[in-house]
């Protein structure tokens, strides 16, 4: 029997989540990236941009009738549908990728290291006509992401309102153009622990981290897309610098299990080339106009 179209595009839209939380799960890997190169980013971009901070007040006032006037603006079954397949994909990879980074740490960090290296190369190609401005943009940038990447040795310990403010800072990063949730939440670190969360599937913390997602959507997002419209090139040179300077902590975890340049810099050259492989497929999508 030959399923629906309203099935068939559901199943599409899940496989699409799958893809993007396999993606968003690995530091450095965007899953906006994927979102674009399957061809449902303008359409996920629109959905949360539907959502307004007010609904939360109509809800908390039992005003229902506006509650769910709100809802009827959202593209809420696209939006439910692609949660579910990135969910699911995060659950299938959490125990893999907490495996890898036991068993196999030196490759692992190495590997991740490739990845946000080469993310940021990308990124700040993507800069037309950079200045001296943009060079300074990158250096405070590099700058600032070296003190922040020194921030994964500081016991800030897991609890509920740091895992809150983590997903906050990461789920606003994944708007950003290039730059991996997955990955500032390593960098907060918090991502072993909430790969075990997610393996475990302890509710509190998960909800945690969701919920601090959601706020920082909600509250930032806006001001984040004002921003990179407003100064595209001063933004990228940031972001960029960031994601260079904070590439310190993946160095620094893989020295502690072992010689990242002789035992890893074959991984490093992969992640280099998985970056290379989406990017081409990004170009590949936008040139012709899919």
């Amino acid at each position: 029997m030959t399923p629906r179209p309203g099935i068939r595009e559901h199943a599409g839209i899940y496989l699409r989540g799958l893809m993007m939380g396999a993606c968003d799960i690995i530091p450095g890997v965007s899953g906006g990236t994927i979102a674009l190169i399957t061809g449902i980013y303008e359409r996920l971009v629109g959905a949360i941009g539907s959502i307004e901070p007010a609904s939360a007040k109509h809800l908390a006032r039992g005003d229902f009738g506006s509650f769910l006037s709100d809802l009827g603006k959202i593209d809420l079954p696209f939006l439910v549908v692609l949660l579910a397949g990135i969910g699911t994909a995060f659950l299938l990879m959490s125990g893999v990728i907490l495996s890898l980074l036991t068993d196999h740490a030196v490759g692992t960090y190495s590997f991740f290291l490739g990845l946000i290296i080469a993310s940021a190369v990308v990124l700040f190609l993507e800069i037309r006509s950079p200045g001296a401005a943009t060079l300074a943009y990158l250096a405070v940038g590099t700058g600032a992401g070296y003190l922040f990447g020194g921030l994964g040795h500081l016991d800030v310990g897991h609890s509920l309102p740091v895992l809150f403010i983590t997903g906050m800072v990461a789920l606003c990063a994944m708007i950003l153009p290039g730059i991996s949730g997955a990955y500032v939440t390593l960098v907060l670190n918090q991502y072993e622990f909430m790969l075990a969360a997610l393996r475990a599937l302890s509710l509190p913390e998960i909800f945690a981290y969701i919920a601090g997602g959601v706020v920082g959507l909600l509250l930032f997002t806006k001001a984040l897309k004002y921003l990179l419209k407003t100064y595209p090139g001063a933004m990228l040179a940031l972001l960029t610098g960031l994601m260079l300077g904070s590439a310190r902590m993946l160095w620094e975890k893989g020295s502690l299990a072992g010689d990242m340049v002789t035992g890893g810099w074959i991984f490093f050259l992969v992640g280099v080339l998985v970056v290379g492989a989406v990017e081409y497929l990004k170009r590949h999508y936008q040139g012709s106009g899919a």
